[in-house]
Formats: C-alpha cells, sequence, structure tokens
C-alpha cells in the first residue's frame, strides 16, 4: 500500500496547531510566577537584545508604545526588568533584564527542560527521538523561512478553531 504525499495545507495546519498547544504547555511555570504570554515575548526580547528602549522594543514587538506602558511598569515591578537613563541621550530610558529576572527566567527554561526530558525519555523510542530531532531541524528551516519571507506577516489573533 502506497502512501499518499501530505498536503502543503495539512502540514502547515498539523504544524501550527501542534506548536502551538506544546508551547503553551511548556509556558506552565512562568504563568506560575505571573508571566503571561505577552510579559513572556517582552522578557525574551530584552534577554536577547541586552539592552532596548521602550521604543526599539515596541518595533520588535509590533505595538504601540503605549501598549507596553503597564507591562513594562509590571515587569519592573515584580523585579524582572530595570530601566535606567541612557546615557548619550537623558531623555531616552534603557530597558535591561535585573540578575533575578534572568535568574527566574533560565530556572524556569531549566525546570521546563527537565520536564520534557523526563517526557521524552519516558514516552518516545530511540528511533522516535531521532525522528523528532529531525522534525526540530525541518521546523528551524521554516523558522529560517518566515525571517526571510517579507511577505509573510504574523497574524495578530489566532482563532482557536484555526
Amino acid at each position: 500500500m502506497q502512501i499518499a504525499p501530505a498536503s502543503s495545507a495539512l502540514c502547515a495546519k498539523t504544524v501550527r496547531r501542534t506548536v502551538s498547544q506544546l508551547a503553551r504547555k511548556l509556558r506552565t511555570s512562568l504563568r506560575e510566577d505571573g508571566i503571561s504570554v505577552a510579559k513572556l515575548s517582552v522578557i525574551g526580547q530584552i534577554h536577547r537584545a541586552g539592552v532596548l528602549t521602550p521604543t526599539e522594543l515596541a518595533a520588535r514587538e509590533g505595538v504601540k508604545l503605549q501598549t507596553l506602558t503597564r507591562l513594562l511598569a509590571e515587569l519592573e515591578a515584580g523585579g524582572w526588568l530595570k530601566r535606567r537613563r541612557d546615557r548619550a541621550d537623558g531623555r531616552r530610558s534603557l530597558l535591561a533584564m535585573t540578575p533575578r529576572g534572568t535568574k527566574r527566567l533560565f530556572e524556569a527554561a531549566r525546570d521546563t527542560s527537565d520536564r520534557l526530558t523526563r517526557l521524552i525519555e519516558s514516552h518516545l523510542s530511540v528511533a522516535e527521538r531521532s525522528l523528532l530531532l529531525a522534525g526540530c531541524a525541518l521546523l528551524e528551516r521554516l523558522d529560517a523561512a518566515f525571517e526571510a519571507d517579507a511577505d509573510c506577516a504574523e497574524p495578530s489573533i489566532v482563532s482557536p478553531t484555526q
């Protein structure tokens, strides 16, 4: 019996749904620490960049600066971020992770990785682990393709039925 090749549309739908569901489950430990998806995105941007102005952060997030105001205040109050004046331009502020925020982010990532490791060890065979790594390589290629595709706009709202 010959298996029909998977359609691109079916692959796209399955990848999007599966990655979204898994990502939601992987963020559980951060949600327990009061970190929403929006806050996690902001923390991730600042962590990767090292230091950003609020304007740069808004541009990276694709939102208006006013949208970030309350979120940044909450992250500052929670000890995740610190804000300081830009020495080169005193009118601007710079955002950076606090040592405590960085530690909490790494601890959450470690806890999530540990849990995922246990699940992989207990539910996947050695051959399936190899397939999973090959699948991850394909997902990385798709991620790179998204970066390269200027016409590909990320949707701001995803319907749970899609």
